[in-house]
């Protein structure tokens, strides 16, 4: 290794050639109450024509307002204090207003996390794609002929009928592709991503990613992508550079980066993921202990210092070197100690949790048979979900993936009884038949089934303090007042590990993970036996996600709660789920052990699922894509449901004959035409034996 001095700035890129986009010392300061308080700390980096270049990094340690100070684009209290940011040789931070706008016309563009907040709900989708492109100078005739071309480059089938529709009627893969469409309307120089994917789901993720790589080769435009999932970062960026408390901490190649990490937080980070399979009966996942620090806080030596595990003297005394590694520039760790790397001790592993299997005297908590719920619209039918049968286990953990659309929030309200199921279906909670709508629920049979949403801040009184949402959630659910119910909201806070102090503050106050463990605790205010979570950690950071899994981890051991786990995420539902099952157009496809859905043979539509998840740990697998989109559930196609988009459809039997769900081994069901040992020998997956876990 080799120490080199960078300056105030840090190391900075040798990339061959003009770069299309420089940083050079950016700082960058938000005022508040009239104070200035350092949000970037000086930050450098390039990036090359052509050239996708990552940040990662927990919320709030400056990935996003590095993207907008790319573009002038601070809040009215952000201000650059010091530094450039060029953009093909010229300065941003010189440009008049009037330049400026003309650079972010022409020049650069920016594709935002939610695809709905960057297009106006009245306006057709072609009115929009259009003035993309009239903007630009073009005529209306020429402009409307550009947004077509456009539409199909992003690969969007008959843009036409694209056109004439409103934003809320197209699906979230395909609003972010009429956004990233309108955004290289201008043929940009810089494109910026900020978490383009988060809440998609693994297909059509896969879908934006592909994209974006062959658009970035045909328009040789630099790429600047912020993404809190690093799987995302390993299969699409060249380079990225870790950020923390707003300064780089470690930069480099990303495979060299996640493969062999140089810096105590980036080796946090990496250790935060459930990787290579782990499960919840193995160990508990790692996490960084501490807090990112506050805006504006004076960091004068190592901006990691309060959380890192080599943490001495030296470090709280001394600013520490960007060290080259290898005598390269481009790969450089700032710390003071990258030769004990190494040292830093692996998590110990978690207490296996084990699970009750039902049995003829021990029923499952939770039984589902023959439920289908059915809306209307328009006068016409949409079946949602269709003969769903289930069974849940006291203590177990049943997750449940598809693609949006497929059903998993309509049977998790189904479930709580908020869209009462169809009638001829029956749910029963520990053996005894419950009315299908919460309204005529008991208080027992409310309080036996809670739910934790995906954004805590929608599911939260802002107005209120912690300790009033939770004990007014104890009283409802218990009946229990006054002395008593505080009593049980500071049990519950300390069993979620919330402090007292965290209890006199409102949602608004804290954290992303603060306001989850608060959701959670409110869920269990009532001792709950099953508790259904909708995408409770897809809005995380990995370091805050690993502490959320392994608290729901724990809470299940203690208490032997069920969950009902909905997410996007397949490896967050491998590691907490006991059984997985896949739902496509409200049909059940698979269900079985989670070991087992995941190592093969799969139903087809759990095959592609599975090679849709991009890798940190850069896995090599054949992605499998899936044409078109879920079918309306309006109007299903004949046969089996999933035939249309299905790579090994039998023409004649799929087309025509609905599988039904049929054991293909203990404990593991599966709806599809083709055999199970013939699924096995297509998939190069030998079949699973009675003594595979």
């Amino acid at each position: 290794m080799t120490i080199v001095d960078m300056g105030h700035g840090g190391a900075r890129s040798a990339t061959a050639g003009a770069p299309a986009l420089e940083v050079d010392d950016l700082n960058v300061v938000y005022t508040v109450r009239g104070i200035d308080r350092e949000v970037l700390r000086g930050v450098s980096f390039t990036v090359a024509p052509g050239e996708a270049f990552g940040l990662v990094g927990e919320s709030g340690c400056g990935k996003s307002t590095t993207a907008y100070a790319a573009l002038r684009y601070l809040p009215r209290n952000g201000k650059i204090v010091s530094g450039s940011v060029r953009v093909g040789g010229r300065d941003v931070t010189a440009m008049s207003d009037a330049a400026l706008q003309e650079f972010r016309a022409r020049e650069a563009s920016m594709v935002y996390q939610d695809p709905a907040q960057a297009m106006n709900p009245t306006l057709r989708v072609g009115k929009q794609v259009v003035e993309a492109f009239t903007v630009l100078g073009h005529s209306a005739p020429d402009a409307a002929k550009l947004a077509l071309e456009a539409l199909r480059k992003v690969r969007i089938a008959d843009p036409e009928r694209v056109m004439d529709r409103y934003p809320f009627q197209l699906s979230g893969g395909m609003q972010q592709r009429v956004v990233i469409a309108m955004a290289l309307a201008c043929h940009p120089k810089l494109l910026v991503l900020d978490e383009p994917t988060t809440g998609l789901d693994a297909t059509v993720e896969a879908e934006v990613l592909d994209l974006v790589r062959v658009l970035r080769q045909e328009t040789d435009a630099a790429v600047l992508m912020i993404a809190h999932n690093l799987g995302i970062i390993r299969s699409l960026c060249d380079r990225v550079g870790v950020m923390y408390a707003g300064k780089i901490v470690e930069q480099g190649p990303s495979a060299e980066v996640f493969d062999s990490p140089q810096h105590p937080y980036t080796v946090g980070l990496l250790r935060s993921l459930p990787r290579h399979g782990v499960r919840k009966t193995e160990r508990s996942l790692a996490t960084i202990p501490g807090i990112l620090p506050l805006i504006g806080a004076h960091l004068p030596t190592c901006v990691f210092v309060d959380r890192c595990p080599l943490a001495d003297d030296k470090c709280r005394t001394e600013v520490p070197p960007v060290v080259a590694l290898e005598g390269d520039p481009n790969r450089f760790s700032r710390c003071h100690h990258v030769d004990r790397i190494a040292d830093i001790p692996e998590p110990e592993p978690g207490v296996p949790i084990t699970v009750l299997s039902p049995s003829a005297d021990q029923p499952g908590v939770l039984e589902l048979s023959h439920i289908s719920k059915t809306f209307r619209q328009r006068n016409h039918a949409v079946p949602a979900l269709v003969d769903v049968e289930l069974e849940l286990g006291e203590g177990e953990t049943l997750g449940i993936v598809g693609e949006s659309g497929s059903g998993k929030s309509t049977l998790a309200r189904a479930m709580l009884g908020i869209d009462a199921a169809d009638a001829g279906g029956v749910l029963a909670l520990n053996g005894t038949q419950v009315p299908p709508s919460t309204t005529e629920r008991s208080a027992d049979d409310k309080r036996a089934l809670q739910m934790v949403f995906q954004n805590p801040d929608s599911a939260l009184n802002r107005s209120w303090s912690v300790r009033r949402i939770l004990a007014r959630s104890v009283t409802k659910l218990t009946g229990v007042k006054g002395a008593a119910a505080n009593k049980r909201v500071e049990a519950l806070a300390a069993h979620l590990r919330l402090t007292p102090r965290h209890l006199d503050l409102k949602p608004r106050q804290l954290s992303g993970g603060l306001k989850q463990r608060v959701a959670i605790a409110r869920a269990f205010a009532g001792d709950p036996r099953i508790v259904v979570c909708d995408e409770p950690t897809s809005a995380l950071d990995v370091s805050v996600q690993a502490a959320i899994l392994n608290l729901l981890a724990d809470l299940q051991s203690a208490e032997r709660t069920s969950y009902v786990f909905i997410t996007h995420d397949m490896g967050v539902v491998r590691y907490l789920a006991d059984r997985i099952a896949v739902l496509y157009l409200g049909r059940i496809q698979e269900i079985g052990p989670t070991n087992e859905v995941f190592n093969g043979p799969n139903h087809p539509y759990t095959e592609a699922l599975l090679s849709a998840i991009p890798s940190v740990d850069g896995e090599e697998k054949t992605r499998i894509r899936l044409e078109g989109e879920i079918p309306s559930p309006a109007n299903p196609p004949s046969g089996c449901v999933f035939h249309p988009r299905c790579p090994r459809a039998m023409p004649g039997v799929c087309d025509t004959t609905e599988p039904q769900l049929v054991e293909v081994a203990a404990g593991h069901s599966m709806r599809c035409h083709i055999p199970f040992d013939e699924l096995g020998r297509l998939q190069g997956v030998p079949l699973p034996t009675p003594n595979d876990d």
